[in-house]
């Protein structure tokens, strides 16, 4: 079968490798499409997890069962799924808390398992969720919209009348868009995007979104404004900036990914006098169907415009190696003739 393949530390191609033997408690997924996401660069360079190579890469990604193995009841040949890729250990203390995300022992698909940007994928059955009508595009954004949930969960969202009224989230890629559409599929009423790129705030605007432009007077003059701030671009200054942003008992959200060892400066006297809290979330926990449901009801398909580019695996792997990447691109996926 055709696959994007890292045979070694930063390297990646299109081979042809076998197709995977059916294991006990699996299934072969016919993979239909599958997204890219920066965490698939940073396991090829070994900058996310130790390291595991030969590789499959794809965390992001649906299809339809092929196979089943015998000892595996309640999942039927045809069923259309998209892939809980974290396999926790079920052991260790994060697991023993339902914090499977923080298992001490994870491993995923497409980081540490062969995943899914392939012609087929073998999948423990109990890591697959129905995705019923859904698109298989529109599906495969599961994971990701997931990721965004598990922090909005982390941050205790709560909205209403007295909860959280309005957000800002500063970030207008494609996780920066899921995370503000989320905040709005969760009722809060008033979402703003932040970016410094032109063609990315027209975007969001298209979705029904507010936008600002970082360091423009217009923003600087809503300091102390926003009950929930979000970070979804990992870079430290904008980190740093957040609780200025957030109103009195308001939340800030660390979303996106600096490197490790970055620091950043916050006044603790600000964070105790104002009584703001600072969250920080990683990956998904076991919700995929929390997502799908999300999913299922966005009946202007808004979330499902993030995808940009819906591409064959000869031409996704480009996308892994190329070092610019044009503004206007969002979701980059491998779409199955």
């Amino acid at each position: 079968m055709q696959a994007i393949h890292y045979p070694a530390l930063g390297i990646a191609e299109v081979t042809e490798i076998p197709v995977p033997d059916l294991m006990p408690g699996h299934a072969l997924v016919r993979v239909r499409a599958a997204g890219l996401c920066h965490t698939d660069i940073e396991v090829l360079h070994a900058r996310y997890g130790g390291g595991h190579f030969p590789l499959v890469p794809g965390h992001e990604y649906a299809g339809v069962v092929e196979a089943v193995a015998e000892d595996v009841t309640g999942l039927e040949v045809g069923s259309r799924v998209a892939i809980d890729p974290n396999l926790p250990c079920g052991t260790c203390r994060a697991c023993q808390k339902r914090m499977f995300n923080l298992c001490s022992n994870l491993k995923a698909y497409g980081v540490t398992n062969n995943g899914g940007f392939a012609a087929y994928s073998m999948v423990k059955a109990s890591h697959l969720c129905d995705i019923g009508s859904l698109p298989f595009e529109t599906a495969a954004l599961a994971e990701p919209l997931a990721c965004v949930l598990n922090g909005l969960n982390a941050a205790q969202l709560t909205t209403g009348p007295f909860a959280t009224q309005n957000a800002l989230v500063f970030g207008a890629g494609p996780i920066g868009l899921l995370l503000a559409l989320s905040l709005k599929a969760k009722g809060v009423q008033q979402v703003t995007v932040a970016d410094i790129v032109e063609s990315r705030l027209e975007f969001a605007q298209s979705l029904g979104l507010s936008t600002a432009v970082p360091g423009s007077d217009d923003l600087a003059v809503r300091t102390k404004q926003f009950d929930f701030v979000a970070d979804a671009t990992g870079v430290a200054r904008v980190i740093e900036g957040l609780v200025g942003f957030v109103a009195d008992g308001g939340t800030a959200l660390v979303f996106g990914v600096c490197a490790p060892g970055t620091e950043v400066s916050i006044s603790p006297f600000e964070i105790f006098r104002r009584q703001i809290k600072i969250v920080g979330s990683h990956s998904l926990n076991r919700n995929i169907p929390d997502a799908l449901a999300i999913l299922s009801h966005d009946n202007e398909g808004l979330m499902a415009r993030l995808v940009s580019h819906r591409l064959p695996l000869t031409e996704v792997v480009s996308f892994i190696t190329k070092r610019d990447v044009a503004p206007s691109t969002m979701k980059v996926q491998f779409v199955a003739d």
